[in-house]
């Protein structure tokens, strides 16, 4: 297996310098990938399995470097990755690299607590929560909150680890039973479940402080996996995700939460409250793998319009 880190034998001037994309699926970046090449745009592939890099280095090979590793475990992936990137993009920020996405961005993707601090400092309406460190806090955690709640670990995403109880009991024997995983970092969330006006939720996608553009994604009382990109969501293929309009407040709202995470690019997740008709925002994800046959779902390839990104960012490479 190759190893791939930057050495100072590597060095070239800025103009000359490749762009490196970090990923880790490359089924998800497909697009991403093939709108590159179609512009010749001078790159390289960095995949997390190959990177090793090098404290001592402080200056860096590449004109950019663009995030695209996940900034929470899933199925396909292996959990100590999420917080190996922590450690890699806090380099890469501490030697003044440009990256798109970098460490602060990645940190607040990877935490449900600090998008939950994040939500509350903007003075937007979020799921009621507590956060927790160990399992036998969920029960007490739990007082003053509304049933049913879930459980979340809080690096997750695509529904992993979460659980739904609708009655404290039920919540009381699942902990004795030892079955809470927490993730990780043994960080978790007990946080209210908030029943979804229409059986839909709507992630909105940011790109450079500009709207992107929205999708709906119908949902089951008992299902968290609402992944709409490529290779993503393989329980649940038929996933139907149609394009939507949110309205301007929720898009002010969205540009506002990606920026306060200094994200250039990614997506927040919100649904109408079914009991109260309020909006609630309960998700940050960085990554935006955008949405499968984006031509087909929203009417254009959103990678197009990320490529322009980079290459302005790199200087026109």
């Amino acid at each position: 297996m190759p190893i791939r880190w930057p050495c100072t034998a590597t060095i070239m001037a800025m103009s000359e310098a490749p762009i490196a994309v970090l990923y880790e699926h490359p089924e998800w970046f497909a697009p991403l990938f093939d709108e590159l090449d179609r512009r010749n745009v001078s790159y390289e592939r960095l995949h997390v399995q190959d990177l090793v890099y090098d404290p001592a280095v402080r200056r860096y090979p590449y004109s950019l470097v663009v995030n695209r590793v996940s900034a929470y475990p899933s199925d396909n992936s292996h959990p100590e990755v999420v917080l190996y990137i922590q450690q890699y993009l806090a380099y890469l920020d501490s030697i003044g690299a440009d990256v798109i996405n970098g460490y602060r961005s990645y940190l607040v993707g990877a935490s449900k607590a600090l998008q939950l601090d994040l939500f509350e400092r903007l003075g937007l309406r979020y799921p009621r929560a507590r956060v927790i460190h160990h399992a036998l806090q969920a029960v007490p955690a739990a007082d003053g909150l509304r049933f049913p709640i879930v459980i979340k670990p809080n690096v997750g995403g695509s529904g992993a680890g979460i659980l739904k109880f609708d009655h404290r009991d039920d919540l009381a024997v699942a902990v004795d039973a030892g079955v809470l995983d927490l993730g990780i970092d043994h960080v978790g969330l007990v946080q209210e479940y908030l029943a979804a006006q229409g059986g839909h939720i709507i992630r909105v996608e940011i790109l450079n402080g500009d709207y992107l553009y929205a999708i709906r994604l119908p949902i089951e009382p008992e299902s968290f996996n609402y992944c709409p990109a490529d290779g993503c969501n393989i329980g649940n293929p038929d996933l139907a995700v149609e394009a939507f309009l949110p309205p301007p407040d929720i898009i002010r709202d969205a540009v506002r939460i990606l920026a306060a995470s200094r994200a250039d690019l990614g997506s927040v997740e919100y649904l109408v409250n079914e009991v109260d008709g309020q909006v609630y925002y309960y998700d940050i994800n960085p990554l935006s793998n955008f949405v499968a046959d984006a031509p087909t779902v929203i009417g254009f390839d959103p990678s197009i319009n990320f490529v322009d990104l980079i290459r302005k960012r790199a200087g026109g490479a």
